[in-house]
């Protein structure tokens, strides 16, 4: 980089400061430093300068003020990538663990109020890890966004209770989409599937087509699994019998996990089950099938998730989460606290469906689906 030319007369007397920040203005406004450019360092700056470090500094605070330059942590500082008159239209960041299960119909749901409002949207994927999503917060932070939302991961360095709070106390408004604080004090905004009401709903079900004997199969960790079993031990309780529940790890469902499955199921004397997720049902159809049995002849199904529950040979019977209905609703919950920003803060759940397919026994129209806001 060549260094700057001698001042005139009139830059001699201004603050050294104004020089520089002047100076890269300049290089911003006739396009030298296109929009996304980093700056040179503060140091290389000061050496250009032949200034100090703090001067370069106070240059530079000038151009943040001003919305013409962010500084990324760890990163630099760089032209902003349009100018704050550019564009009225709000930009909302959008974070989630990935895109390729469950989230994708979350973000058509995003998508369809971007599509109804012309508001501009960032999407970034943060795969579960905790320290990758704080950096991907402030990025979208350091983008100026008017607003986030995001499903937070919960398990990482920092507490789910601490990391909540933090996200509160973010700039800017937040809305969590299918995560929830279970404090009474968290006035966090979110939109959430009601997983409790899915479970319990499934339970009745299977409950309706005569099994009293309902065992519960899960997965593990997920923030999905205590709140199934909140909703499947409630309806259990309602119906006069004893929870009957098998856990294992994600990474150990497999064949022979599935057959002991079925076998603690079978000893405890169920006739039916609720299974989180569909892949861990889909195993269990095999699982009766190396035992002779049948579904649902010998053992009725409830899937959750209804991601891939149409699948297997036998297809499932499933609680369907309202993914999309989850995205649009906080897209839209966003914009208006966006437009309002005094209003009280609102905590939604959105109650499951249960399609109806043929693991259950039930002899209903397949792909029934019931949605309500609770």
């Amino acid at each position: 980089m060549d260094a700057p030319s001698a001042p005139s007369a009139s830059e001699v007397r201004e603050l050294k400061f104004q020089r520089i920040a002047g100076w890269l203005r300049r290089d911003i406004g006739d396009g030298t430093r296109p929009p996304g450019s980093r700056l040179p360092t503060e140091q290389e700056l000061a050496r250009i300068w032949a200034v100090s470090v703090s001067t370069v500094r106070r240059a530079v605070d000038d151009l943040v003020a001003d919305g013409l330059v962010v500084r990324r942590q760890g990163a630099g500082t760089f032209v902003r990538a349009s100018r704050p008159d550019d564009d009225k239209r709000s930009l909302i960041g959008v974070i989630v663990p990935h895109g390729s299960f469950y989230y994708p119909q979350v973000l058509r749901g995003v998508e369809e109020v971007r599509a109804a409002t012309g508001v501009r949207v960032q999407f970034a994927t943060s795969d579960y890890q905790q320290p990758v999503e704080a950096r991907l917060v402030q990025e979208m932070l350091d983008a100026e966004v008017d607003g986030l939302l995001l499903v937070p991961t919960l398990s990482g360095p920092e507490s789910a209770g601490d990391y909540l709070h933090r996200l509160g106390g973010l700039p800017v408004p937040v809305v969590l989409m299918e995560r929830r604080g279970r404090s009474l004090d968290d006035r966090t905004e979110y939109v959430c599937s009601h997983h409790e009401a899915g479970a319990y709903d499934a339970v009745r079900h299977l409950a309706g087509l005569g099994h009293r004997a309902i065992g519960l199969a899960l997965r593990s960790p997920s923030p999905t699994a205590d709140p199934v079993t909140v909703g499947y031990r409630h309806a259990v309780a309602e119906l006069g019998g004893e929870p009957v529940e098998f856990q294992a790890a994600l990474n150990e469902w497999g064949p022979a996990t599935a057959d002991r499955c079925l076998s603690r199921l079978r000893e405890a004397g169920c006739t039916a089950a609720l299974c989180f997720g569909d892949r861990q049902a889909a195993l269990l159809v095999s699982a009766t099938r190396r035992a002779g049995l049948t579904v649902p002849g010998d053992l009725a199904l409830v899937a959750y998730d209804d991601e891939i529950a149409d699948l297997p040979d036998v297809p499932l019977t499933a609680v369907a989460p309202p993914k999309r209905l989850v995205g649009r609703t906080a897209a839209e919950l966003l914009l208006s606290r966006l437009k309002d920003p005094g209003r009280a803060p609102h905590q939604v759940l959105l109650r499951p469906g249960i399609t109806v397919r043929d693991s259950c026994g039930a002899k209903q129209p397949r792909e029934s689906r019931t949605y309500a806001e609770v």
